[in-house]
């Protein structure tokens, strides 16, 4: 996504979506506000104290004690400042910290509920970075980036007040380089907003390079690629470094312009303040003060470079955050949804097509099925046929139209989604092994399970032998994405985790494809063996599909035929067909 460049209101305006945090976090900003407003008062107190012994020393009318006392007044308000510092540090960000927090848990919790589709056309290392590297830099942004506008306006303008109390006149020559300042500032400001958004967009490209090397070592290694994996690296990486160095020329030109600039106001006051000290226009305590507010004035004008790039790249960062935010998930809960105490597992499918976004031709076309209470469907068809959409659908992976599928009578689009999908046991045709525990895998955050809960869900599953033949059991950890399990035995351990909750409703896509005939049968006996629980099956192998209640045919989205599997062999149909090729095929193994 490209961006073009950004005006103060807008960057300001990106910032809007973390209003809520600044209103909870308040009283504690407030008092971190307060401290830094305090240090700043006692920083601009410490020249006239300054001036006061300079004077009296001009006159001769100093004592050891009158400038003990100032020393002790300095000594004081150098404490201040230490003090009021550690507070407004620790508040403010604080603070920040609590944003950076609470936008990751609001941008994770909005990822959840977005559909498939979004995931189908944005990179993982796109959520990456903006997880990451772009909240990082609003964190930035809404803590020192709001220290430093704060101080620098506070501070510049009561520096400023006290210089027009010394001298109007040398006052407005020393701040003739502001105007040109504040020009080209805004100039370089947009071009910075540009450039942060450029860096940030190819950092995520970066990232999800290296994901996917990460994530393919095994691939790349089995094919000796590892000099290609490294050249497109390298590659990404040469594009962000340009990136990041066309940013830095900007950032170099911005600083050192701020530092000329408040250096040329410094040699007028020199030049002309002298003058006016050895007229005796002012008095040299006044000199010495004037000169120390300019001081304090080129940190705000210095701090104006730094803000502007700190907050430039938190705008940028927080309008990709925005992107992402502003995604509107299509599957939601209903206005108000129906919620059943109980679900028997009656699915009801009348007259559902579906086609997917982009598409012309309808992965499901008029399909009517009707699947009692406890009985065991098989769904077959070849690649393709739209087996795996239908089992989405059900459990409103993809939305189905209003008023096509019904669980026990209910729409599904009317049930909430928790409710739907806690009843609903579902194990994908690619399983998905996290990196901890056996037990953390199986429960997936279940609080309340029994010991022999989980072990007649490892029974059932044909996995319980293989657990226990590990040396910590259930408590076994596993590699990256069950690296250290096979293939079968991954497919079984998500069959467990389908199962720890006893659903109404199962659904297995194609669960049992790694397994050995032997251990599909356990496993089968175990799902079959489940009084009055509904089963949704799609397999490929036949003793698989000949022990449901009923198998339907499924071709080119739409039902062709059902029934027993000798019923449908007499038939010669699209099943017929399947079997014979699968039989052949065997035979030709054997």
């Amino acid at each position: 996504m490209k961006y073009g460049t950004a005006s103060f209101l807008d960057t300001f305006r990106s910032f809007l979506p973390l209003k809520p945090y600044f209103i909870q976090n308040r009283w504690s900003l407030a008092l971190g506000l307060l401290s830094l407003l305090l240090v700043d008062f006692a920083i601009l107190l410490i020249p006239l104290v300054i001036k006061r012994a300079i004077d009296l020393l001009t006159v001769n009318a100093a004592t050891p004690s009158l400038l003990f006392h100032q020393g002790l007044v300095i000594l004081g308000l150098a404490a201040g400042v230490a003090f009021f510092r550690y507070v407004w540090r620790y508040h403010i960000f604080g603070h920040s910290r609590k944003v950076e927090e609470g936008l990751r848990n609001q941008f994770y919790e909005h990822l959840q509920k977005l559909p498939p589709s979004f995931y189908h056309r944005t990179r993982t290392g796109d959520l990456m970075a903006k997880a990451v590297n772009d909240i990082n830099g609003v964190r930035m942004a809404t803590g020192m980036g709001m220290v430093a506008l704060t101080d620098g306006v506070v501070l510049g303008l009561t520096a400023i007040g006290f210089m027009l109390s010394i001298n109007v006149k040398l006052t407005l020559i020393s701040l003739i380089p502001a105007p040109i300042i504040i020009l080209l500032s805004r100039s370089l400001t947009r071009r910075m907003s540009k450039g942060f958004e450029t860096v940030q967009e190819t950092f995520s490209h970066l990232t999800e390079r290296v994901r996917e090397a990460f994530s393919g070592i095994r691939i790349i290694k089995a094919y000796n690629r590892q000099d290609w994996a490294l050249e497109r690296i390298r590659r990404q990486g040469e594009t962000y470094i340009a990136e990041n160095l066309r940013l830095a020329k900007v950032l170099a030109l911005f600083f050192p312009m701020m530092t000329a600039f408040t250096n040329a106001g410094l040699v007028i006051v020199i030049g002309l303040g002298g003058r006016l000290a050895v007229l005796g226009d002012i008095t040299t305590g006044e000199f010495v003060a004037f000169i120390s507010y300019l001081n304090l004035l080129t940190w705000p004008m210095m701090g104006l470079g730094w803000v502007t790039s700190m907050i430039q790249r938190g705008a940028a960062s927080m309008r990709r955050i925005n992107g992402v935010l502003k995604e509107t998930p299509d599957i939601a809960d209903a206005p108000h949804p129906i919620r059943p105490a109980t679900v028997r597992g009656e699915i009801q499918i009348s007259g559902l097509s579906f086609r997917y976004p982009g598409k012309n031709d309808h992965a499901l076309k008029d399909v009517h099925l009707r699947v009692l209470p406890g009985e065991t469907v098989a769904l077959v068809g070849r690649v393709g046929s739209g087996k795996t959409t239908l089992t989405h659908v059900i459990p409103r992976l993809l939305d189905p139209p209003p008023g096509t599928v019904f669980l026990d009578g209910n729409d599904i689009r009317r049930l909430p989604l928790d409710t739907l999908r806690k009843n609903i046991g579902f194990v994908t045709q690619e399983p998905f092994v996290f990196s901890g525990t056996i037990r953390d895998n199986i429960l997936f955050g279940r609080k309340g399970v029994s010991e022999e809960t989980l072990e007649q869900a490892l029974r059932k599953a044909s996995f319980l032998d293989d657990v226990q033949k590990t040396p910590s059991g259930t408590e076994t950890i596993l590699g990256e994405r069950g690296i250290t399990l096979s293939g079968g035995q991954r497919q079984r351990l998500t069959i467990a985790r389908a199962l720890i909750s006893d659903p109404p409703v199962l659904i297995m896509d194609d669960a049992l494809s790694m397994v050995d005939t032997r251990t599909e049968e356990k496993i089968l006996n175990g799902i079959l063996g489940r009084r009055n629980k509904t089963s949704l099956i799609i397999s490929h192998r036949i003793p698989t599909i000949r022990r449901a209640d009923r198998i339907v045919v499924i071709d080119n989205g739409r039902i062709v035929e059902q029934g027993r599997h000798e019923t449908l062999l007499s038939q010669g149909g699209v099943y017929a067909e399947l079997y014979e090729r699968q039989r052949l095929a065997r035979e030709l193994e054997t």
